[in-house]
C-alpha cells in the first residue's frame, strides 16, 4: 500500500531520519532532479550508506531511489550504489519506451546476480516527455519488473507551454496513464504539487487522482503526507458497501445482483475485494 510517497533529496541526511519516522508509506530517496551536479556523487553515497542502516533495515515503508536517467553520466554508479537488499523499488525517470524498461532491468538482473540479492527489485517508470506519454502502454508492460508508472509533469508540460493548473489537460493525461498502467495490471501513482502551501489545491488533484484509481501520490514536503494518507485510505462507507458486495456474492451464484439500488457483477466483485484487501495493510486511522 503506497498512499504517500514522500521525497527526500539525496544530499539532505539530516532529513532521513525525519523521513524514517514519519507517516508516510513509502520514502523515495532522490539522485536525480533535487540533487545539483556537483552533489551527485556525495548524494549518491549518502543514500547507499542509509539504505545499509539499521533504520532502513527495521522499517516497514516502501524504500525507492530515484536515480539519474538512461543515457546519463551518473545511471550505472546510481544502480552499483543502490541495488541492495532493502531497496523495494527503483524509480526510473523519463523513460521514452519499452526498450529503455528492459535496459534497466537487464542491469538491475546482472547486480542482482552478481550480489546474490534474495528478491528483485521493481521498477517505477516515469513518464516524462510526449513520446513517454504515446509509449506508455508498451512501457508498462515492458518487463515483469514495472510495478508501477508514475507522471512527470513538469518534464512533460513545460517544454510545450502548457499550463500545470490546466484541471483538462492534467486530467487527460491521467487518465491515459491509468489506462496504460490498466493494460498492463499494474498500478499508477499520483505526481507532486510544487505549490506546498495550496493545500486545497493538493488534497482536490489527489481526490481526482484517486477517482481514476491511482493507488497513492507524491509528497514534496512532510505537510502533504497526511493529506496523501487520509484521501486514499478506503472510507467507512466504502469499505462497508465493498462488504455487503463480497457477502452477497458468496451467497448468491447468480452473474449479477443487486445492492443499494445498484446494479452488481464480476467487476464490481473484484473491486470490492481489492478495497477490502487494502484495508487489511492499512494502519488505524491517525496511526
Amino acid at each position: 500500500m503506497m498512499r504517500s510517497k514522500l521525497f527526500v533529496p539525496g544530499s539532505r541526511p539530516e532529513l532521513f531520519p525525519k523521513a524514517l519516522a514519519g507517516a508516510a508509506d513509502s520514502i523515495s530517496f532522490d539522485l536525480e532532479d533535487a540533487v545539483i551536479e556537483d552533489n551527485k556523487a556525495e548524494a549518491r553515497r549518502l543514500v547507499r550508506e542509509a539504505l545499509l542502516s539499521p533504520a532502513c533495515a527495521s522499517t516497514k515503508k516502501i524504500l525507492i531511489v530515484r536515480v539519474n536517467a538512461l543515457g546519463t553520466p551518473h545511471f550505472a554508479a546510481d544502480l552499483d550504489a543502490v541495488v541492495l537488499p532493502r531497496l523495494d523499488l527503483l524509480n526510473l525517470p523519463k523513460v521514452e519506451s519499452a526498450d529503455d524498461v528492459r535496459t534497466a532491468a537487464q542491469a538491475l538482473a546482472r547486480l542482482e546476480k552478481e550480489r546474490g540479492l534474495p528478491r528483485p527489485v521493481s521498477i517505477l517508470a516515469n513518464i516524462e516527455s510526449p513520446r513517454g506519454l504515446r509509449f506508455a502502454a508498451d512501457i508498462a508492460s515492458a518487463d515483469p519488473r514495472v510495478a508501477g508508472l508514475q507522471i512527470g509533469f513538469a518534464d512533460l508540460l513545460e517544454p510545450l507551454g502548457i499550463d500545470r493548473s490546466d484541471a483538462a489537460a492534467v486530467h487527460q493525461i491521467k487518465l491515459a496513464v491509468r489506462l496504460a498502467a490498466g493494460e498492463a495490471g499494474i498500478w499508477v501513482c499520483d505526481a507532486g504539487y510544487a505549490n506546498i502551501k495550496d493545500v486545497e489545491g493538493y488534497r482536490t488533484e489527489a481526490l481526482a487522482a484517486k477517482r481514476l484509481g491511482y493507488i497513492g501520490k507524491t509528497c514534496l514536503h512532510p505537510s502533504q503526507v497526511a493529506i496523501a494518507n487520509e484521501v486514499f485510505r478506503p472510507t467507512d462507507a466504502e469499505l462497508a458497501f465493498a462488504q455487503r458486495v463480497v457477502e452477497a456474492a458468496a451467497r448468491t451464484s447468480a452473474g449479477a445482483f443487486t445492492i443499494d439500488g445498484r446494479m452488481v457483477d464480476a467487476p464490481f466483485i473484484r473491486r470490492a475485494q481489492a478495497l477490502l484487501a487494502i484495508a487489511r495493510q492499512l494502519p488505524p486511522p491517525g496511526a
